[in-house]
């Protein structure tokens, strides 16, 4: 038996610079933390000859080619997975909801299959075939944060040049600036998820079209998030906070699906008792709102009163891994 354990991520800046619409024109630059909220994936010998794979839906097929599931599917055909094999994923949080679970999913099952096989492989590899399996085979309008923060781990740095290469770097923070975003960013659960193909889909098609407005938001989300990481590694927590509420006011200017109504009203509860910065995570519609807040309680039972449930998080360092091998 295998397991493996994947963090989801927290993007903290540059988020949409990551698609090639975007990166392919201009270079993309992306910061995110992974945290203590996972995706789990359990590989397990059988003795049917079948693949036996239970995730929202259970499927039992004999062909991989049979396989409902795209990623899955393309995942064990890239390297060659015989049947006589069941797959279970679990997740802390659920799916859809800005976090990068589907690039967390395809990490750790791409780790899972390594360690199956009984092949090393760097997280740098584990990144770039997840990207390739979502992006290229599966043609999804998604970028490469999520799959190269998912397997790295940490407060990561994500440069993209034209060409697609991805390189990698470390966060430079002080132990007394991890320990300050650890206490006061607060994470609060809107209640529902959504589906962030269509927003992402209209950024690619708009971004290719060079449409100006979308090409200048882009722009500016890049050069926000270069100032975000000059403010965190100076220690400089609080501009950060006034950063991440300006990077948030451009991003909904994308796509009028980013935010509505009941969203904006939150974050307007939220800045309104204690709150000096926030956004929603991921490309929007639902899913958590993140704020940077000194007064933490304040805000607490404001988002309380408000409907929202907070989830608590630590940071994760490791990235994708193996926690069973037997």
């Amino acid at each position: 038996m295998i397991i493996t354990r994947t963090p989801l991520r927290i993007s903290i800046g540059g988020g949409g610079t990551d698609l090639p619409s975007y990166y392919s024109r201009y270079g993309g630059f992306v910061i995110a933390v992974t945290i203590s909220k996972y995706v789990y994936i359990t590989l397990h010998q059988t003795f049917q000859k079948n693949f036996l794979i239970k995730y929202s839906q259970m499927e039992t097929v004999g062909d991989v080619d049979q396989i409902k599931h795209p990623i899955i599917r393309e995942a064990l055909k890239m390297h060659g997975v015989e049947p006589f094999i069941e797959m279970i994923s679990m997740a802390d949080l659920p799916a859809g909801t800005g976090l990068g679970s589907s690039g967390a999913f395809t990490v750790g099952l791409l780790r899972a299959i390594y360690s199956w096989k009984r092949q090393p492989a760097t997280p740098q590899v584990i990144a770039e075939e997840a990207c390739h399996i979502e992006m290229e085979l599966l043609k999804q309008p998604i970028g490469k944060q999520d799959q190269y923060m998912s397997s790295f781990g940490g407060f990561t740095c994500l440069s993209i040049d034209q060409t697609g290469k991805a390189d990698v770097t470390p966060l430079k923070l002080s132990a007394d600036t991890i320990y300050d975003l650890e206490d006061n960013l607060l994470m609060f659960f809107t209640g529902f998820s959504r589906n962030a193909g269509n927003v992402l889909e209209d950024q690619k098609k708009r971004t290719e079209k060079e449409d100006p407005a979308m090409i200048e938001n882009l722009h500016f989300i890049k050069e926000t998030g270069l100032s975000i990481k000059k403010a965190l590694e100076a220690g400089r927590t609080e501009e950060f906070a006034g950063l991440m509420h300006l990077h948030w006011l451009h991003k909904k200017k994308r796509s009028s699906g980013i935010s509505n109504d009941q969203i904006n009203g939150w974050y307007d509860i939220g800045f309104a008792n204690g709150a000096l910065g926030g956004k929603l995570i991921g490309a929007g519609g639902g899913g958590f709102l993140l704020f940077y807040a000194h007064d933490r309680q304040k805000l607490r039972l404001a988002m309380a009163r408000a409907g929202l449930a907070e989830v608590r998080f630590h940071f994760d360092y490791e990235g994708s891994r193996i926690l069973v091998r037997d």
